[in-house]
């Protein structure tokens, strides 16, 4: 756990940043909630799944915020959320995706134990000040990264073969979001890196603390409406 030494309008960004980030989680929790009955039942747990993951987010989210109000910073809620939340990501696509169960349970075997390699791997370069050390972990997290987002593209190429119309269209949305939200968490995972003698700069703290809080706000919320999205245009289709 840091002490923050954030001040002025550095300190009035990121606090406004987590508390945005905390009210989003919990809002998206509460309307998933209203939307799982709004779907064909095979799609139900892609949606309650992805209320899951927003709920827990808004928790995690909640307590890093309320944290940095008492002035200390804990990157450890952050993963702790990732560890539960991304392998869940996964899940609520492949549900949506209408991917045959024998096949869906070979991907996950596969690909939840990637997504814990991947946020344990890029844990001890997050919290190093050493730049090297950053590095090391950082590249050794993203050979599983890397693996997931070839694997789910792969899946989502492929069902949106399987489609036609809305179904199509959601499912490229989804791809689109995947891609650019989870490509945007390595960058900021770097930012640290740039600093100079070992200190990194205020602005690069903001500009870290905030990009995380945006690239979760849209791999979550924004990427769980698109599940929605698929789950009620698939669902068109069942009734």
């Amino acid at each position: 756990m840091n002490e923050v030494t954030l001040t002025g309008n550095d300190y009035t960004l990121v606090y406004n940043a987590l508390s945005f980030g905390t009210a989003v989680m919990l809002g998206a929790f509460v309307y998933f909630l209203t939307q799982v009955g709004a779907v064909a039942k095979a799609y139900r747990s892609g949606v309650a799944v992805s209320a899951v993951v927003v709920g827990i987010a808004g928790y995690h989210y909640f307590r890093i915020w309320s944290g940095f109000a008492d002035g200390k910073m804990n990157e450890g809620y952050r993963y702790a959320d990732w560890l539960i939340t991304v392998p869940l990501l996964v899940i609520e696509l492949l549900i949506v995706l209408g991917v045959a169960d024998d096949l869906r349970k070979k991907l996950m075997w596969r690909l939840v134990p990637a997504t814990a390699l991947m946020i344990g791997l890029g844990y001890p370069g997050e919290i190093s000040t050493d730049n090297g050390t950053k590095w090391l972990w950082w590249v050794l997290a993203m050979i599983p990264f890397v693996y997931i987002l070839w694997v789910l593209y792969g899946q989502l190429q492929a069902a949106g073969k399987r489609e036609t119309g809305k179904v199509a269209s959601a499912i490229k949305n989804a791809t689109g979001v995947l891609l650019v939200t989870w490509c945007f968490y390595p960058i900021v995972y770097l930012f640290p890196v740039f600093s100079t003698d070992g200190e990194v700069s205020s602005g690069l703290e903001v500009g870290r603390q905030i990009g995380y809080t945006i690239a979760d706000i849209t791999a979550k919320a924004l990427y769980g409406l698109m599940i929605l999205g698929i789950a009620k245009a698939r669902s068109g289709d069942h009734h």
